[in-house]
């Protein structure tokens, strides 16, 4: 029941998101936009039946899907080795963007590179839980905009909160009320944002709720935070707020 409405729910957001991705490019603020929620769907169903109904009322918030990661596989913060290893999750069809960039090539669960912050979360999880069915028990992971919003001939991949405009506050809105529907679904009662940004949005989407909700941070390696003492900061900062 709870897992049905939660991929119900990531439906609507993926087929309603997808429009406002066209006119983020129409209008000139990004000029490429990818939504593994439809090419990588399978994958990312996969991941919420696999995690949305062990009980978890706690929600790790991320920000937007990184190009190694859930660009790649539709699961947030995931990493090849993490989906296929710790997941369990393998041989399902990734098809291909809309309108693909030349420098961002799709090759789903085959991708030969691993996402770095993925690796580095959910090493975390694991070293702190054990196994993937503690994992879940505990948490549930989800970033707030699922789009991967692309600027440039390189395809610079360009986080949410670099970009303003009507269009962009309708995305995020949009995103919002998601947040909020999942919240609901899964009885979720404490929110980390992965980030400030994440713990920001948060704040917002939920505002006037019972919600608690506090922040790590983010285990970018364009972080200083994240390097420090060789990673030993970054495992304690996160472990500090997990159930």
């Amino acid at each position: 029941m709870k897992i049905n409405a939660l991929i119900e729910a990531a439906s609507r957001l993926r087929d309603d998101i997808d429009p406002i991705g066209d006119k983020l490019v129409l209008e000139g603020s990004v000029d490429c936009v990818y939504n593994p929620l439809i090419y990588a769907w399978e994958p990312h169903k996969a991941f919420i039946k696999l995690g949305g109904g062990k009980g978890a009322e706690t929600l790790l918030l991320g920000m937007n899907p990184g190009p190694h990661g859930m660009g790649q596989m539709g699961i947030p913060f995931s990493a090849t080795r993490v989906v296929r290893e710790l997941l369990g999750i393998r041989g399902l069809e990734v098809k291909q963007p809309r309108n693909p960039h030349p420098k961002r090539k799709v090759t789903g669960l085959d991708w030969h590179k691993e996402e770095i912050s993925g690796t580095r979360l959910w090493n975390i999880l694991e070293e702190h839980y054990g196994n993937i069915d503690n994992i879940f028990s505990n948490i549930f992971i989800l970033n707030h905009c699922p789009l991967m919003l692309f600027k440039g001939e390189r395809a610079m991949n360009i986080t949410p909160d670099k970009i303003s405009g009507e269009n962009m506050r309708e995305l995020i809105e949009r995103c919002d009320q998601h947040l909020r529907e999942l919240v609901d679904i899964m009885g979720i009662k404490k929110v980390i944002g992965v980030g400030k940004y994440a713990e920001k949005r948060a704040k917002f989407a939920l505002r006037g709720s019972n919600i608690e909700i506090t922040s790590c941070w983010h285990p970018s390696p364009a972080s200083p935070l994240a390097n420090r003492n060789k990673g030993e900061d970054l495992r304690d900062n996160i472990k500090s707020v997990l159930p």
